[in-house]
């Protein structure tokens, strides 16, 4: 049996792993040596029957095929004191284009947790692709503070650009070359061994279906399986937070239902999802938190389900058209 993550939340700390529920009476939680306090972090811990989740936490919390039981307080365990940084951390963020007065994003704060599938909609013009590029160092910012998992971007591109996969709107990768020739360079790129880069082919491959075409030339391929090779290119390296800019555009039913499903499946052992789309049903079952932006900023924020309340509306279709108007935007 697999944890891949837990969540504590609210008053008395409601524990969950695994769709396990149990109460905790500590306000501190530790998984592998990292503190949670109203917070999801990502992980994954082998277990058994009768295992401890694990020896550092407050409570261990002992897993059965049934529920989970606390067991009491272990005295000699030293208070976890560090916090640990977010998935993303943007600070008073302002950015304009060269020659443009008018800043694409004003003053802008955003925190995306581990583990998030976070959603940014917004009308055409409100500023959702120049967000993605600072965020990703694509862009370079001068005004406020991007951080990626505790590094500040534009100070540690080297190391940031392993934290992070980017499936851009745009087909990213040689046209000329098989999808298989396109993950290993930029598997190498990525810092891969050769071993890991044969591997992660392979499984890559399998996964998005494209085996039987490893070797053939991308640019012979449809729509639909070039999005897959983006997608396969993006994940080369295992990323812990993965960009996504309308990673299905363009594609059939069965291919979005596919690459919705791959992602649900990154995300449950560990990967955070940003991600951004017109295709509103789509990101409903997909996100579990969104941020409204409009002219750069802001305008709302929160976990879908409670925008939807706030609303009172019945999906983000509504919500959407209630926070931004039914005007054209161009």
């Amino acid at each position: 049996m697999q944890v891949t993550g837990y969540r504590v939340q609210g008053a008395g700390y409601k524990l969950q792993v695994a769709g396990y529920r149990v109460q905790v009476t500590s306000c501190r939680v530790l998984v592998a040596g990292h503190r949670v306090q109203d917070k999801f972090i990502p992980c994954t811990i082998p277990l058994s029957p009768n295992k401890s989740l694990s020896h550092l936490i407050p409570y261990t919390l002992y897993l059965t095929p049934h529920t989970l039981y606390p067991i009491p307080h272990i005295p000699y365990l030293i208070p976890h004191t560090s916090t640990m940084p977010s998935a993303i951390h943007i600070e008073n963020l302002s950015f304009a284009y060269k020659g443009n007065t008018h800043k694409a994003i004003r003053q802008f704060s955003m925190q995306v947790e581990k583990g998030d599938r976070f959603g940014i909609f917004g009308p055409n013009g409100a500023g959702k692709t120049t967000l993605m590029n600072l965020m990703t160092g694509l862009l370079p910012y001068t005004t406020g503070s991007v951080q990626l998992m505790g590094h500040e971007v534009k100070n540690n591109k080297k190391r940031v650009n392993t934290l992070f996969g980017f499936v851009p709107q745009d087909f990213s990768f040689y046209h000329e070359l098989s999808p298989a020739e396109n993950m290993e360079f930029f598997g190498a790129w990525a810092g891969l061994t050769k071993q890991q880069i044969g591997q992660r082919i392979n499984d890559l491959l399998n996964i998005m279906q494209l085996q039987d075409v490893r070797n053939k030339p991308v640019n012979k391929f449809s729509g639909g399986m070039k999005r897959r090779v983006n997608l396969a290119i993006a994940v080369m390296h295992e990323p812990p937070v993965l960009f996504l800019d309308e990673p299905t555009v363009g594609v059939d039913v069965q291919t979005r239902h596919a690459i919705i499903r791959y992602l649900k499946e990154l995300n449950e052992k560990g990967t955070t999802l940003v991600y951004t789309s017109h295709q509103l049903k789509e990101a409903e079952d997909l996100c579990n938190k969104v941020a409204m932006i409009d002219e750069g900023r802001i305008i709302a924020s929160n976990t879908l389900n409670q925008l939807l309340k706030e609303h009172q509306q019945d999906g983000l279709e509504g919500l959407f058209l209630n926070l931004t108007g039914r005007e054209y935007r161009d």
